[in-house]
C-alpha cells in the first residue's frame, strides 16, 4: 500500500522529468476483493490490486492531465509528455488558478478510518461469511445472491507549490438478495469496520422480507402514507446533491437557481455535509488537495449554502449570482482538475430534529400506508422540480391498523422530492445507509404522506 513517503519520493521524479514549473500528482492505491454468490453457492472471487499516478501540469494558463499506472522511469516520463502535450494544444483558461498551496491542506484531523482486522480479511474469511448467509437461506428455504467485498485503499495528492496529503481506509460490503418464488428480500451495508457489517443480521432481514412478502396482492396506485427504509431514503435524495455545487448554479443547471435562502423544504430538514462525522468515510480532501470543510446545506427547510471547489469561488465572487447564493468560500468540494462538474458534496448528513422513531414505532402509528424497503431504476422527470420516477423492490408491504398485513406488488412512482421533503411526518434515527443509486450517506427512515404511485407492476 502506498504510503506519503513513496508519494512524495515518486512526486520528485516526476517532477524532474517535467519541462514546467507547476505539476500536481494524484496518487491512488487499492487493493479490492470480491466474492459472488448466486444459487446458494460462490460462483467468483476476483482480486485487483493496482496504483495510479494521475499528473496534472500548468502552463500559460492552459492544463491537462495524463494517468499511469507504471512507476518505472520510462512510464512516468511518457505520462509527464503526455500531460505537456496535451496542455500545449488546449485554449488557454482565463480563470485557471494557480495550484493549491500548502495552507489549502490544513484542517481537523479526521477520524481514522483504517481497521487492521478489515485489512486482514482474507477469501476464507469472505467465504466463511457466505457460508452464514447461504445457511440463513437455506434455514428459510430460500435462494440467496450477492456480494461480500473488501478492500483497501491510499490516496494522496502532492504538488509543487509543497502541498502534500494522504489519507489511506480501509472498506467492507455485503449485499445479499434472498428469493422465493414470488417474492424477495434484500439487505446490504458498507462500513470502514468490518465488525459494523453483519452479515448474519442482514440475512435474517432479508430472509423475513422475502417470507414476509411472498404471495403478493395488488392495491390501486394512487397517493399512499410511505414508510422509507433509509436506502430507498439514500436512493431518492441522492439525485440533488449535484446540484448543490457552485458550478451548477454558474451554469444554470441546478433546481436550487432562484431558490438558495428559501424554505423550499419541510421545517424538519436539516442537512449537512461533514466528512469527519463519524459514520462517513473517504478523504478529507478534494480532488486538489484541499481540505474538506463542514457545510450546512439546509437549515430547518432553508436552503443556506453551496459547496465550492476553489476556481468556482472564484467565479461566483465575480458573478451576477454573489449575493443571491449565501456564504461563498472554498470548502474542498471540487473534482480533480480538469473537469466540467465543478464539485458537489458527497459526505451528506441528514440531521433528525429529536423524537426519533424505529421504522416498527412509525408502523405501529400508521392506519394505512406501504412500506418500502429499496427502490430501483430511479430517473430522473423533471430537473428543476426534481420528480423522479422508478419502482418499489425487494419488499413491499402494505400497513393496515398500526400491522404489516402481507406483501405488495411493486409500484412505479412519480413523485417530487421537494414535495416529498415537504411531507416528512416523522424520521427515524440517522444511519449510514446503502443504496445502488446514490453513494453511502447518513439518513434517516422517513414517513412520508401523499407519496404518488402512478403503476402497479406484475411482480
Amino acid at each position: 500500500m502506498l504510503d506519503q513517503s513513496h508519494a512524495e519520493k515518486i512526486f520528485e521524479k516526476i517532477k524532474k522529468y517535467s519541462s514546467v514549473e507547476d505539476v500536481e500528482v494524484i496518487f491512488s492505491s487499492t487493493d479490492h476483493a470480491l466474492t459472488r454468490f448466486a444459487n446458494n453457492t460462490i460462483h467468483q472471487n476476483v482480486s485487483e490490486v493496482n496504483e495510479v499516478a494521475s499528473i496534472r501540469v500548468a502552463v500559460d494558463g492552459k492544463t491537462a492531465r495524463a494517468t499511469t499506472n507504471r512507476f518505472d522511469d520510462e512510464g512516468l516520463k511518457r505520462a509527464v509528455q503526455s500531460a505537456e502535450s496535451i496542455a500545449r494544444v488546449q485554449e488557454p483558461d482565463p480563470e485557471l488558478l494557480p495550484l493549491a498551496g500548502r495552507d489549502d491542506a490544513k484542517g481537523a484531523a479526521a477520524p481514522s478510518r483504517w481497521f487492521d482486522h478489515t485489512a486482514a480479511i482474507t477469501p476464507a474469511d469472505r467465504a466463511a461469511g457466505v457460508g452464514k448467509i447461504v445457511a440463513v437461506a437455506k434455514k428459510n428455504k430460500l435462494v440467496t445472491a450477492g456480494i461480500f467485498s473488501s478492500s483497501q485503499s491510499a490516496e494522496a495528492i502532492v504538488n509543487s507549490k509543497g502541498l502534500s496529503t494522504y489519507h489511506r481506509q480501509t472498506s467492507a460490503e455485503v449485499s445479499i438478495t434472498m428469493l422465493a418464488d414470488n417474492s424477495s428480500g434484500w439487505q446490504k451495508a458498507n462500513s470502514p469496520d468490518v465488525n459494523n457489517i453483519g452479515p448474519v443480521r442482514l440475512a435474517e432481514i432479508a430472509a423475513q422480507k422475502a417470507r414476509d412478502s411472498a404471495g403478493p396482492k395488488e392495491i390501486p396506485p394512487g397517493k399512499y402514507t410511505v414508510i422509507l427504509e433509509p436506502a430507498a431514503v439514500l436512493d431518492l435524495v441522492g439525485f440533488m446533491f449535484w446540484d448543490f455545487g457552485g458550478l451548477a448554479i454558474l451554469d444554470q443547471r441546478s433546481f436550487l437557481n432562484n431558490r438558495i435562502g428559501t424554505k423550499l423544504f419541510g421545517e424538519n430538514i436539516t442537512i449537512i455535509d461533514d466528512v469527519n462525522h463519524p459514520l462517513q468515510s473517504n478523504a478529507p480532501f478534494d480532488g486538489e488537495g484541499v481540505h474538506r470543510q463542514r457545510v450546512t446545506l439546509v437549515e430547518k427547510g432553508v436552503v443556506r449554502n453551496l459547496v465550492y471547489a476553489r476556481g468556482t469561488a472564484e467565479r461566483m465572487r465575480k458573478s451576477e449570482y454573489k449575493d443571491k447564493v449565501g456564504e461563498v468560500r472554498t470548502t474542498g468540494h471540487g473534482f480533480p482538475l480538469p473537469n466540467e462538474m465543478g464539485e458537489a458534496p458527497t459526505n451528506i448528513v441528514f440531521m433528525t430534529p429529536g423524537a426519533e422513531q424505529t421504522v416498527e414505532q412509525m408502523i405501529a402509528g400508521t392506519e394505512r400506508g406501504i412500506l418500502i424497503t429499496r427502490l430501483w431504476y430511479i430517473r430522473e422527470v423533471d430537473p428543476y422540480e426534481k420528480i423522479l420516477t422508478g419502482m418499489t423492490r425487494d419488499g413491499t408491504f402494505l400497513v393496515e391498523g398500526g400491522k404489516v398485513k402481507h406483501g405488495l406488488l411493486n409500484f412505479r412512482f412519480n413523485q417530487s422530492l421537494i414535495e416529498m421533503l415537504n411531507s416528512v411526518e416523522v424520521m427515524g434515527k440517522a444511519v449510514r445507509a446503502s443504496g445502488e443509486e446514490a453513494f453511502d450517506m447518513v439518513v434517516p427512515a422517513m414517513k412520508i404522506s401523499g407519496f404518488n404511485f402512478t403503476e402497479v407492476t406484475k411482480f
